[in-house]
């Protein structure tokens, strides 16, 4: 609470924070902007933050901590939200995303981002629903259809504790209290698992094909988390390398589903998967590189004993 207290007033009063940018027709097509401070010049490298919450208890705002952090670092964050359970099923959560990321590739120099430099990043249930629209649109794409935006414009793809085959996950998640019954309506029938299960549409000739304009992949998972076990992104890293998609698994040993997203921001000081990000991102930006060197350490919001708390209590 004094971490999220402390995220909450920068989120409601920061000028840097543009909040609830609608980008459809639907109630929950909305999403926030994070800008970097107004001290320099030129366009800004763009991350699209398509944030978790088991497809049921999502929010835009669940990315402030990130968007606030990044921000920091001259990179502007567009936090999409999108519609949950019940309001929405799979296919509109979808749906939504891809039209979000269509929003930020035409619409984001006008706020200073650079269309040429966006990335696309999804945490928990985020990174299973923006990975399964970025292989849709890469299909649509191979296939000549017309589209809003392209897969081949994302310049890098972050998945951050994703599930990413629905037949692996569906009695896991029922023994942890996301029941069976539950899931197969948020996932439209065990009929739809093959469509929204991004490991295994990869190995269909058709997407083999789309494969070929999927960007980087890398791929973010800690070693203790039980609510997505990091066995998710391996099989998924294997599939993706298997029709010649370049990718990248880190896992972190030790960490839970929490732990990437929320303590260790909260934490301060230094973030090796916050690093690597920032990393990848300027990678080709010698300016920002040279002021990433010499950044400040990102202070500490909480104490540490409640973190280790937080940690004992959180069911994830």
């Amino acid at each position: 609470m004094p971490g999220f207290l402390q995220v909450a007033y920068h989120y409601f009063f920061s000028p840097q924070v543009r909040r609830s940018i609608v980008y459809g027709d639907q109630p929950r097509n909305r999403l926030d902007l994070y800008l970097p401070p107004p001290t320099s010049d030129g366009l800004k490298p763009v991350v699209v933050f398509v944030t978790g919450g088991a497809w049921i208890i999502g929010y835009k705002a669940w990315g402030s901590l990130l968007g606030l952090q990044l921000a920091e670092r001259d990179i502007i964050v567009a936090c999409l939200d999108y519609r949950n359970f019940p309001q929405g099923t799979i296919s509109d959560m979808v749906r939504d995303v891809s039209q979000g990321i269509s929003f930020v590739c035409n619409s984001i120099s006008a706020f200073g981002g650079d269309p040429n430099r966006i990335y696309l990043m999804g945490q928990s249930a985020g990174a299973h629903i923006s990975s399964c629209a970025l292989i849709e649109q890469a299909i649509k794409e191979s296939n000549g259809e017309r589209i809003s935006w392209s897969a081949s414009q994302i310049k890098a793809y972050f998945g951050l504790s994703g599930g990413y085959n629905l037949f692996n996950m569906v009695e896991h998640f029922h023994n942890r209290g996301l029941y069976r019954s539950i899931f197969l309506s948020i996932m439209e029938g065990e009929e739809s698992f093959e469509q929204y299960s991004p490991g295994i549409r990869l190995k269909e000739p058709r997407v083999r094909k789309a494969a070929s304009l999927l960007t980087h992949i890398v791929l973010f998972h800690g070693s203790k988390d039980y609510s997505i076990p990091c066995e998710a992104s391996k099989t998924f890293a294997e599939a993706l390398q298997g029709v010649e998609v370049k990718t990248d698994l880190i896992v972190y040993d030790g960490k839970t589903h929490t732990d990437l997203f929320l303590q260790d921001p909260l934490r301060g000081g230094k973030d090796e998967l916050f690093d690597h990000i920032v990393a990848m991102i300027h990678a080709n930006d010698r300016d920002a590189l040279g002021k990433d060197a010499v950044a400040p350490p990102r202070r500490r919001l909480v104490p540490e004993f409640l973190l280790k708390l937080a940690g004992k209590v959180s069911p994830f």
